[in-house]
Formats: structure tokens, C-alpha cells, sequence
């Protein structure tokens, strides 16, 4: 074995990246509505009962918004391809679900803004999700990432935290959320985060999703701590995407298989974190591969890849970095 298919999240990496929140590189959440009958006061005339409306079955785009990413999440850097078309390349990938980053810190640190600066309002991309949306896609947005300070790191205020969530989700409505970690050693901003998390969740059926990165022996000890921490605090995660960096094709032989020991080591780490069984916690693993070069990842190992996630029922897979050739992108577009 080893970027990008996230009422809504992905991101994500791969709305395509959650399924895994109960999300899976294929997973998803249904939503059941009791109605439960008043009991009538005794009257000497009985009222005629009324007859409650059928709740109306959910259409096909919002099963697929509750169900979250699957399959294949591209992510979209929106603050380097201002002009990416999220419809026209739905069209022309198949692609179902896109993760929007990245969402960090402004202004006082409790601002959010897309990396580089940018107004909320001010994403070109983002502004073209209704779009997305018409044609049967959807996205998701991912906070954090390498470009700026994390919001729950930066603002300290949990209430102003909060807030700044909330703007964005009420923004742009997402079904899913991603906050890619790099620093998890600070457990106060864990918990603000955390806490912030389950509060947004109480809101709406908000799927949240982590993307780490994987290393040789799967996630970092301060990263699964984060994740169980997050848990405990009574946040719901649906998915933990894995940001593989793959070996370039100097490296000795047995790249992929490399990727595939330190995954199903991540795999084992998950299901402790976030308490679950084998086959959960592989439903809720997204595998998004970070290639330096076009020439990292050929036709036969993208292959193996989409393989490697059909066995094991990942979430999604995902590319970032370098664009492989189309034949090697189509492989993991249409893997699941």
C-alpha cells in the first residue's frame, strides 16, 4: 500500500477527505425524527385528533451531505488558486466532495481568516459552494494547516472561540469540518478546541473530522493524547485524515508497503483514542498522499493504493502536493 473527494465535513484530504465523525472513507450518519403523540386532557367531548404531516424523506444531495465525504476528497487550497472552479471540475473529475482551507487566526487571534489574510467573505472559492452544491457536490472547510496560527491556539477566549467558529459554519453551512493539526502539545488549546467542537455539534448534526500526519510508526503520542482528550471532552470525531508524505522513487524499494505498515499502526491508535472496534476505526481513516514530484505515484501504485482502501473500507483517499498525470488521478478518483 500507501490530496484531494470533505447539512453538511472532507478536507481532503480529500461537499466530497468526513466521512470519519461516524465517518468512514465511506461511512455516514442518518438522522431519525420522533414525533410522539400528545396526551389529551379529559374532556366530556373528545377533540378530533390531528393528523401529523409525513416527515418528508431526505433528497439524494442531503443523504450524501449527512453521509459525509467518501470515496475521493480533493482538497483546495483557496488562497493559492483563487480562480479554481469547484463546479466545472466536479464535471469534468466525478469528484463529489472538496475540502476548503485554510481557516487560521486574524486580527486579535480571534478573526478567522483564509490563509494569507483574506475576509471571509473576501474567498472567491468558497462564495462558489451554492454552485457546487446545484450540481449535486458539496465541501466542506478546514481550519488550521501550516500557514498561520490554529484559532484555538491563538484566541483564548472560549466564548470568542465559539463565535468564531460559528460565523464560518453559519457562513457557508457545512455538513462537514476538518482542523489539521500540526502542534497538539498544548492541552489548553485541546480543550478549548474540543470544547468549542462539541457546543458547535449541539447546533446542528456537524460532522468533524482531524487531519494528522503520519508518521513511519503511525501518529505521534501528543496526537492520538489529543484525539482520545477531544473525545473525552465530548466532542464527536468522524474521521482522522492521514497526511502520508510519500518517499520519493529514489528511496529504497517498499515505499508503499512502508505507507501501509505506519497506517495500520495509526489504525490500532485510533481505535484506542477514540474507543472503537477494528472495523470503525478503519471506516473512519481518510488517506490523503503528499507528493513532492508528478512522478511519485505511477498508474500501478495508484492502483495499489485504491486497493489497499477497498480492503480496508477507508473514508476517502485524497492527493496534495505535486498533480500526478489524469490516468494516475482517474485510479484514486474512482477507488471505492
Amino acid at each position: 500500500m500507501s490530496e484531494s473527494r470533505h447539512r453538511r465535513e472532507p478536507g481532503t484530504l480529500p461537499r466530497p477527505l468526513a466521512t470519519l465523525l461516524a465517518l468512514t472513507l465511506a461511512g455516514g450518519t442518518g438522522v431519525a425524527v420522533w414525533l410522539l403523540p400528545a396526551t389529551a386532557e379529559p374532556q366530556q367531548t373528545a377533540a378530533p385528533r390531528k393528523t401529523m404531516p409525513a416527515t418528508p424523506s431526505p433528497t439524494p444531495t442531503q443523504q450524501a451531505r449527512m453521509a459525509g465525504p467518501k470515496t475521493f476528497l480533493t482538497f483546495v487550497d483557496t488562497a493559492r488558486h483563487p480562480g479554481f472552479d469547484l463546479a466545472a471540475d466536479a464535471r469534468r473529475s466525478g469528484v463529489e466532495w472538496y475540502s476548503l482551507g485554510h481557516l487560521v487566526a486574524g486580527g486579535d487571534g480571534c478573526q478567522p481568516r483564509w490563509s494569507g489574510g483574506l475576509a471571509p467573505g473576501g474567498n472567491q472559492v468558497a462564495n462558489r459552494i451554492g454552485r457546487l452544491r446545484a450540481g449535486g457536490a458539496d465541501a466542506g472547510l478546514a481550519f488550521g494547516g501550516p500557514d498561520g496560527r490554529e484559532l484555538a491556539a491563538a484566541c483564548t477566549r472560549p466564548d470568542a472561540l465559539l463565535a468564531a467558529y460559528r460565523r464560518m459554519t453559519g457562513a457557508f453551512d457545512p455538513s462537514y469540518v476538518d482542523f489539521e493539526i500540526h502542534d497538539s502539545t498544548d492541552t489548553a488549546t485541546v480543550r478549548r478546541r474540543a470544547l468549542a467542537i462539541k457546543e458547535l455539534q449541539k447546533d446542528s448534526p456537524l460532522r468533524v473530522g482531524f487531519t494528522l500526519p503520519l508518521q513511519p510508526t503511525g501518529l505521534s503520542d501528543a496526537d492520538a493524547a489529543m484525539l482520545r482528550a477531544t473525545r473525552e471532552a465530548g466532542a464527536g470525531i468522524a474521521t482522522v485524515d492521514l497526511l502520508a508524505t510519500l518517499e520519493p522513487r529514489t528511496a529504497p524499494a517498499g515505499r508503499l508497503h512502508r505507507v501501509a505498515d505506519a497506517v495500520k499502526a495509526a489504525q490500532r491508535q485510533i481505535a484506542r483514542a477514540l474507543d472503537l472496534g477494528d472495523s470503525d476505526a478503519w471506516h473512519r481513516i481518510g488517506l490523503t498522499s503528499v507528493l513532492a514530484s508528478s512522478s511519485d505515484l505511477n498508474e500501478v501504485e495508484a492502483g495499489k493504493l485504491a486497493g489497499f482502501s477497498d480492503k480496508h473500507a477507508l473514508a476517502w483517499l485524497s492527493l496534495r502536493g505535486a498533480q500526478p498525470p489524469p490516468a494516475v488521478a482517474q485510479l484514486l478518483w474512482r477507488a471505492g
